[in-house]
């Protein structure tokens, strides 16, 4: 069912301080920034390595209000992991099968993701506690055009 990992997103109150961290500490490079008015969030994309089926990531974070879920969860827990999203072939059918084995969904159908993705989540307590995003990548091409 799962591919690979897609993304760990880490929440965070700085942005660009942790852009930083990230690309300095670790030689990551940003391929993407984003804000995500639905989400209620700034984010940026570095890239760690391409595998089969698409690439891996690190998602940065930044809440664009307090009362969006990014920045209920720094209030709550700091920073720190956010949540793990899974790659997957097809969301909309990875959304059945797991829908039909008792996970409750966060999203009735998927929605728009980073870098042109198909996403969904799945409820964290169904879940060990982790908060859960199914990912669908762009096409190759899609991607080429978001990264450039």
């Amino acid at each position: 069912m799962f591919m690979r990992i897609d993304h760990i997103g880490i929440a965070c109150h700085d942005l660009e301080a942790k852009i930083a961290f990230f690309s300095e500490t670790f030689e990551l490079e940003v391929v993407a920034r984003e804000v995500n008015e639905e989400q209620g969030v700034k984010e940026a994309m570095l890239h760690i390595a391409d595998g089969e089926g698409g690439g891996s990531y690190i998602q940065l974070l930044e809440p664009l209000s307090d009362d969006s879920p990014v920045g209920k969860f720094l209030a709550r827990r700091g920073e720190g992991v956010h949540h793990v999203a899974f790659g997957v072939r097809d969301v909309t059918e990875t959304m059945a099968k797991i829908d039909a084995k008792g996970v409750r969904l966060l999203d009735e159908r998927p929605r728009h993701g980073s870098l042109g993705s198909q996403i969904a989540f799945l409820h964290p307590k169904d879940v060990g506690g982790m908060l859960t995003e199914l990912v669908q990548a762009a096409s190759p091409d899609e991607m080429a055009k978001k990264r450039s």
